[in-house]
C-alpha cells in the first residue's frame, strides 16, 4: 500500500480508503484515478483475510439454491444477485444443493464460517418453504419462496396477476372458449398453482364468462402433460379456440399434440405460456407468447435488501411478471378478418 501511494503521489490512508471504497469520503475522480492506476500497474491486490479480520465480514454473499443453478431458465436469478453484488464490491458464493438437506446444512455452516454479509435463501419453485434456523444469525432474505415462520423478508413472483394477464391477453384477441393446462392440482399448496388458476378465473369473471370446469386440466408441469391434456381439451364435443399453459414445458406438449391434430397455431387455436423460458419460448414455431418469471429483478432486489439491512419483519414483496409477446395469438376463426 506504501508503494501504491508513493506512485500516485497521495497518503497511504487515502489508498485505504479509495480501495476499499469507504463510505463518508470525498475524493476527487482524477484521485480515484490515479490510486486504481498505480495498484494496476503494481498488481496490488487488498488482503481479503486481513479484511475479515479488521471487519469482522468477508467481501462476500452467500447463495444457496435446491436447484435453481440447475435449471434451464432460472439461472437469471443468480445473475441478477450476482450483478448486484459485483457492482458493490463483493463476490457472490454460491451454492446449488439439489434438494440435499444435508449439503445444505454444510454449505450454511461453511457460509458462517467465511463471515459472509447476508445469504440469499433461494427456491427454485415458489412455495412456502421452512428457513434454517441458522440463517438468524446473519442478514437473510427467502427468494422465489417464502418463509413459513414469518422470520425473513421474501421475494416472489405476482402468480394470480401473471393468470390473470395469460387470460386477459387471450380474451382481449376475442376468444371466450379459453381452456386452462395447469401445473398442478387446484388443492396444492404451490402459490404458482394456486395463484395462475385464481388469476384465470378471475380474468373470466371480469369478461362475464362462467368458467367451465371441462376446460381445466391440472397437468405436471411437464410436456406430457401438455400433450395428453391438450389432446384430451381438444376431443371434446366444444373445445377450446384458446390454451392458457401454465408453463412453457407445458405449452410445448400442447404444440405438438396440435400438431398431430393438424389444428393449426395461432389460426386454429391460440396459445399463451408462463415462464419464458429463453431455450424454449422463442424457439416454438410460432414463437409462444409467454408471461417472463422476473427472475433478474428479485435476484437483484434480494442482494440490495442485504446490503441495505435486512429488516426480519417477514415481509413479502411481489414482482410482476410480464407478457413477452410472440406469435401464438391471434383472434379467434368466428371474429378473424381473415
Amino acid at each position: 500500500m506504501n508503494d501504491v501511494a508513493a506512485a500516485a503521489g497521495v497518503s497511504q490512508a487515502t489508498v485505504s480508503l479509495v480501495l476499499n471504497d469507504a463510505a463518508g469520503t470525498r475524493f476527487s475522480e482524477e484521485t480515484r484515478h490515479r490510486v486504481h492506476a498505480a495498484a494496476h500497474q503494481l498488481g496490488y491486490r487488498t488482503n481479503a483475510h486481513a479484511k475479515v479480520l479488521r471487519d469482522g465480514v468477508a467481501g462476500m454473499i452467500g447463495f444457496v439454491g435446491d436447484f435453481v443453478a440447475t435449471a434451464p431458465f432460472a439461472g437469471t436469478i443468480i445473475e441478477g444477485a450476482q450483478a448486484r453484488a459485483w457492482e458493490a464490491g463483493l463476490l457472490l458464493l454460491t451454492v446449488n444443493t439439489g434438494g440435499d438437506k444435508a449439503l445444505e446444512a454444510a454449505s450454511l455452516e461453511t457460509m458462517l464460517s467465511y463471515k459472509v454479509a447476508g445469504v440469499v435463501y433461494a427456491a427454485m419453485e415458489h412455495r412456502v418453504l421452512d428457513v434454517p434456523d441458522v440463517l438468524a444469525e446473519v442478514p437473510a432474505v427467502v427468494l422465489n419462496s417464502r418463509d413459513r415462520s414469518g422470520r425473513f423478508p421474501s421475494f416472489v413472483p405476482q402468480e394470480e396477476l401473471g393468470g390473470y394477464t395469460a387470460t386477459k391477453r387471450l380474451l382481449d384477441a376475442g376468444h371466450r372458449r379459453i381452456a386452462m393446462i395447469n401445473i398442478g392440482a387446484v388443492d396444492s399448496e404451490l402459490p404458482a398453482v394456486v395463484g395462475r388458476y385464481a388469476g384465470h378465473l378471475r380474468a373470466l369473471e371480469e369478461a362475464g364468462i362462467r368458467a367451465d370446469p371441462g376446460l381445466h386440466r391440472s397437468g405436471g408441469g411437464h410436456e406430457s402433460s401438455g400433450f395428453t391434456n391438450a389432446l384430451a381439451l381438444m376431443a371434446g364435443p366444444q373445445p377450446p379456440t384458446a390454451i392458457f399453459c401454465a408453463s412453457d414445458r407445458t405449452a410445448w406438449g400442447a404444440y405438438q399434440a396440435l400438431a398431430r391434430l393438424g389444428v393449426s397455431i395461432p389460426h386454429d387455436v391460440s396459445l399463451v405460456g408462463f415462464d419464458n423460458q429463453e431455450t424454449l419460448a422463442p424457439h416454438l414455431r410460432p414463437g409462444l407468447t409467454t408471461l417472463e418469471l422476473p427472475f433478474l429483478e428479485m435476484g437483484r432486489r434480494a442482494v440490495e435488501l442485504i446490503l441495505t439491512g435486512a429488516d426480519r419483519d417477514g415481509s413479502t414483496e411481489y414482482f410482476e411478471c410480464p407478457l413477452v409477446e410472440r406469435h401464438s395469438v391471434a383472434p379467434p376463426k368466428s371474429t378473424s378478418s381473415h
